[in-house]
């Protein structure tokens, strides 16, 4: 034994996996590490829906017989990640979080967990969800109940990937693996204090098929991206660097190498703080503030814009659009949603109603337009400094309590639904800390420009901090910023 198991939890992905690397601990002793800390704070938050314990101990005490016998453990060496219910795992129920799908056991890992496995890494658990993702914004499942925002048990940690964000803020597993097709990933990042990325669409291989061998319809193969979370702007990178790539499973995965060309400094940052001019809460305002002055520190040239490009517009487009594809199984999915679980998507339908032909063809065409717009306005600035959402955490449900809640959410994170629609990569990281909670921002870039936002996110980190892991038990203090 090491003597620093009961520390290993808390420490960086990079950090363990060098640790396994270099033999100062055993995967085992990792993995052990992370399931106490599991046993320890799941009960307060119920981000953990399925504890893959006895699978992940083999899969690691395997990756130490491998490294002992000569082996490459790989870049992620006995790194535990969990895994979002919608996303399979071989071996393991994926649930959607629906009681009637308990028992659909996964046949094989989804593209972007069998790469995080090539790469040493260990699936320790699946993670709490909205409902077949779509419920609402707060991650409520009908088979696994609500999961808490660590920080305040009376805001939500957001959704629909709110169970990774918990369980990252945590510390119990320093990577997630979630999906984002509107903020699904960054919304429980900036919620729950941690870093998230949206990939550019195409970038990382995919699989969201559910039921059976049919694909979804063409905006759920656009929007929907499957993106880690992480502690740390460089734990978020090596994800990165990991999924990334092609695979047979997925046409639409293409071979773009992982950084793009330098660009002359100093780099040209937009700053775009009331997307639309629909309201900004003022913590927000300030979380944007010291990202700005963080970039403006580390040399790069912000310049504060009143809009991005035809925001509205790419709303209401994305909204038909969706309802549109949804509309002819809504009878069969609104049973699987539950009591109550179907009064977010049917506000969402009645606000943007589904169209005909006609309209749908249309509506493909002011897709591909807005999608130019935005083209040209991230060639003009490179980077975008906006909002993940215009308010700080709200509290769980609002989104399905009535339509002025739910136009506050819809509204709250409309940079992330446009910038899902647009299909360009957004990395979401703190800013510190506003009356207890978290705030933070994304920066949103060129298309297969994630290492543009990855770098400034990691300025901004290097200026302002890390705020996870935290501790959500009762009576024991959260951890407050501190230096990356």
């Amino acid at each position: 034994m090491s003597g620093r198991d009961d520390a290993l939890w808390t420490m960086t992905a990079g950090e363990q996996a060098r640790a396994v690397r270099d033999g100062e601990v055993t995967a085992v002793e990792l993995i052990d590490s992370h399931l106490e800390r599991i046993a320890a704070v799941n009960p307060h938050v119920n981000a953990v829906t399925q504890l893959m314990a006895d699978r992940a101990g083999e899969a690691a005490a395997d990756l130490d017989r491998r490294r002992a016998a000569g082996e490459d453990p790989g870049p992620l060496a006995g790194v535990p990640f969990t895994v979002k219910e919608t996303t399979p795992v071989e071996g393991v129920p994926t649930t959607l979080g629906v009681p009637r799908f308990r028992g659909l056991v996964a046949p094989a890992d989804a593209p972007p967990v069998a790469r995080l496995r090539a790469a040493g890494a260990v699936p320790i658990g699946h993670s709490n969800m909205p409902t077949l993702v779509l419920a609402g914004m707060h991650t409520r499942s009908e088979l696994f109940g609500d999961t808490v925002n660590p920080w305040d048990p009376a805001r939500t940690p957001g959704g629909s990937s709110g169970g990774d964000g918990a369980a990252v803020a945590t510390g119990m597993a320093p990577l997630g693996l979630g999906n984002d097709s509107g903020g699904s990933v960054r919304v429980p990042a900036a919620f729950c204090g941690v870093a998230g990325l949206k990939p550019t669409t195409g970038r990382f291989p995919a699989d969201h098929r559910v039921l059976g061998p049919e694909d979804p319809g063409p905006a759920a193969q656009a929007l929907v991206t499957d993106g880690p979370l992480a502690r740390t702007v460089d734990d978020l990178r090596r994800a990165f660097e990991v999924l990334a790539g092609t695979d047979p499973r997925d046409p639409r995965a293409v071979p773009v190498p992982l950084h793009g060309d330098p660009l002359p400094a100093p780099v040209r940052v937009a700053l775009v703080a009331d997307p639309g001019g629909h309201g900004v809460h003022p913590s927000v305002r300030a979380a944007l503030t010291r990202a700005a002055d963080a970039l403006a520190d580390a040399g790069y040239e912000v310049r504060e814009l009143p809009d991005v490009p035809r925001l509205d517009e790419a709303m209401e487009a994305y909204g038909r659009i969706t309802a549109t594809e949804f509309a002819p199984t809504w009878p069969a999915v609104r049973q699987l949603l539950g009591e109550g679980g179907d009064r977010y998507l049917r506000m969402a339908m009645e606000k943007h109603p589904p169209a005909d032909a006609a309209e749908l063809t249309r509506l493909m065409g002011v897709w591909l337009n807005v999608r130019r717009s935005w083209a040209e306005f991230l060639d003009a600035y490179p980077l975008l400094l906006g909002p993940v959402f215009t308010e700080p955490p709200v509290e769980p449900g609002l989104e399905s309590r009535d339509a002025d809640g739910h136009t506050r959410v819809e509204l709250g994170l409309r940079l992330c639904r446009v910038t899902s629609f647009v299909g360009v990569p957004a990395v979401a990281v703190p800013t510190g800390t506003d009356g207890g909670l978290p705030t933070g921002v994304q920066l949103v870039g060129r298309a297969f420009r994630e290492d543009l936002c990855l770098t400034a996110a990691r300025a901004i980190e290097d200026r302002l901090g890390v705020l996870a892991p935290v501790d959500p038990r009762p009576g024991t203090p959260a951890a407050g910023p501190s230096a990356a």
